[in-house]
């Protein structure tokens, strides 16, 4: 297997430069979760095996010829974030999108690492995972495992690989376990008494509950959540009111919910509805509490974190075995129930200043398209079970 490391990671070397391109294509031209029709067919006609099978409405699953035995998933996202670029590159965004997450990054990747597998003969097929509506709920994972096209292409593995920047350069995270975060999104709408700003005592003021509750949620995270392995509750936006007169008679908070272990979802739940529902009585007011739930916890297979680790030191990279995150990601959807997956994350250090995924001037540099090649490549042979030399 040492050989194929050799021949596979030689080949994308010289795949690289039409990766780069296919990159900046994908960056300056990108499309909303739903709307990925355009980059799917762009994507796909690089890694030059077909048009695949439409998966998610907007995705595809393209087969590449590889040895006997179920195929292997390389997963990468198609959708871009609605954010206004502001990197300045000749290649920036021409609209009102951003890949700000680096999904134009993963897809070359996978194009390079596919189009040089086909080349250099790999043992078991591997199936590139075009996925649609990563960034939004409901999530195009859990339409890919419902379609049945893994099953169909005998996939019990799922590999993805992600940019981090909160992880220096040089250094790739693959952790056994839970990695990111599940997520519940909410919306509460405190119902009170409107009137006139200057006769408080007439009025039932929702803004003024709605405030309480921002503080009191923190409970969640702080008190009612082992701190070990933690919680958060975030709100963002708030909605109310129209003049700075006038107390409305009712406003609106939006939030999620993050929990690094499945077994404290359905605590957290309900005392977020006991929060809320309390702090809206003691202020004389009545509340609304909408739950939508969106991603499980992402559960990284042992065995392939480990497996991957070895490759990856093997690569020369420096090892990262405790990063998590309480961001989310629907990758958690291949993470069991007939498939076992892994997700790891690929660091950048601190990209031209800006430390945050999402941001207008998120653009990690195009030597992070090889190194999340050598992630997946990494990760194909922890699913073969390939012992490193």
């Amino acid at each position: 297997m040492s050989d194929l490391w050799t021949r596979w990671t030689q080949a994308i070397a010289e795949e690289l430069p039409a990766a780069v391109e296919l990159r900046h294509a994908v960056h300056a031209d990108p499309r909303g979760s739903g709307d990925e029709e355009d980059t799917a067919r762009l994507v796909s006609d690089a890694l030059g095996a077909g048009d695949g099978t439409r998966v998610a409405k907007t995705g595809r699953a393209v087969l590449l010829p590889g040895g006997a035995g179920p195929a292997v998933a390389l997963r990468a996202e198609l959708d871009a974030l609605p954010v206004l670029e502001g990197t300045g590159v000749p290649w920036a965004s021409g609209n009102d999108l951003m890949h700000a997450c680096g999904h134009d990054v993963h897809l070359a990747a996978l194009v390079a690492v596919g189009r040089a597998a086909v080349r250099v003969g790999v043992p078991r097929p591997i199936l590139a995972l075009l996925q649609p509506r990563e960034e939004t709920s409901p999530p195009g994972a859990l339409d890919v495992v419902e379609s049945g096209v893994l099953a169909a292409h005998g996939v019990d593995t799922v590999i993805g690989a992600h940019v981090q920047p909160r992880i220096a350069h040089g250094v790739v995270s693959s952790v056994p376990g839970p990695v990111n975060a599940s997520t519940d999104e909410f919306e509460v709408t405190m119902h009170g008494q409107g009137g006139h700003a200057g006769y408080p005592h007439l009025l039932r003021d929702p803004i003024l509950a709605l405030s309480q509750l921002v503080v009191s949620l923190q409970q969640l995270a702080s008190r009612r959540i082992d701190p070990v392995f933690g919680a958060v509750c975030s709100i963002g936006r708030i909605q109310g009111g129209a003049a700075a007169n006038v107390v409305p008679n009712s406003a609106s908070a939006f939030g999620s919910l993050r929990l690094m272990r499945a077994k404290d979802r359905e605590r957290a739940l309900e005392t977020l509805a006991d929060i809320v529902h309390g702090t809206a009585r003691a202020h004389g007011c009545t509340a609304e509490l909408e739950i939508s739930p969106c991603e499980p916890v992402l559960d990284n297979d042992p065995a392939l974190a480990a497996g991957a680790q070895r490759w990856l030191r093997h690569a020369g990279f420096t090892v990262d075995d405790q990063f998590r995150s309480f961001g989310a990601d629907d990758f958690a959807h291949y993470c069991g129930g007939g498939t076992r997956g892994l997700m790891m994350f690929v660091g950048l250090g601190d990209t031209a200043g800006v430390p945050s995924l999402h941001d207008e001037r998120f653009l990690p540099r195009d030597q992070a398209v090889t190194q999340v090649a050598h992630a997946l490549v990494a990760g194909y042979l922890a699913a073969l079970d390939a012992p490193v030399p």
